[in-house]
């Protein structure tokens, strides 16, 4: 009898043990979520908030945390995640520049929600939006025009990044042709500078440009 009290102890004890780790996961996940998005509901927020669904953020929130342990990423370490994904090419360059995109709150780190809400703009977004958000891209000083150095600039980071390998190889001048002929499409008044009123107006006019916008698609 006594030894069968005990093996029933030592069963609940086990069962206590698992039960505690679950909570103790569970409260661990809650906590570095609350940290991320600094409000213990952030799912339900962000689902508000963007055009994902919950199901979707879950995926987006374990992959992040799998790479962002601390629930924020610098640029160092963002530059050498996304090098992953481009691993023949430079990307260091264009993913400064992306950073800086999605680092809203400059601050130096981008967080969970910093993510999801550039993403969820990139790939759900209206047309208006998504315009808008490359045009903050291209506008590296962020003071409201971007002119033929800011284009050149990342033009050139995305063929560091991809376009020396491509087939056939892409010119060194390529870059700075596309630039010169986007100025010409865009820059309606031949003032050196595209505003973006001109930005977006030319996009939706151009079929051309807007399948060079496409272009985020594939480097994001």
């Amino acid at each position: 009898m006594k030894a069968k009290n005990r093996d029933q102890s030592l069963s609940d004890s086990r069962e206590l043990d698992g039960s505690y780790d679950q909570l103790t996961d569970s409260v661990e996940d809650d906590f570095e979520l609350s940290i991320v998005c600094h409000r213990p509901e952030s799912m339900d927020k962000l689902q508000e908030q963007t055009k994902f669904t919950k199901k979707e953020l879950q995926v987006l929130y374990r992959g992040f945390k799998n790479e962002c342990p601390c629930g924020v990423v610098n640029e160092e370490n963002f530059k050498i995640i996304y090098s992953q994904f481009f691993p023949q090419g430079d990307s260091s360059m264009y993913a400064h520049f992306l950073f800086e995109a999605f680092d809203t709150n400059k601050n130096g780190s981008i967080s969970f929600e910093d993510f999801v809400f550039g993403l969820s703009i990139i790939l759900r977004g209206t047309i208006n939006d998504r315009l808008n958000w490359a045009f903050n891209l291209y506008d590296l000083n962020k003071d409201g025009c971007i002119t033929k150095e800011e284009m050149f600039d990342i033009m050139k980071s995305i063929y560091d990044m991809m376009g020396k390998y491509t087939y056939p190889t892409m010119q060194d001048d390529i870059p700075r042709e596309h630039v010169e002929s986007f100025f010409q499409k865009m820059d309606r008044n031949n003032d050196g500078v595209v505003t973006i009123e001109e930005f977006i107006e030319s996009c939706k006019k151009d079929e051309s440009i807007m399948q060079s916008m496409q272009l985020f698609d594939n480097v994001i």
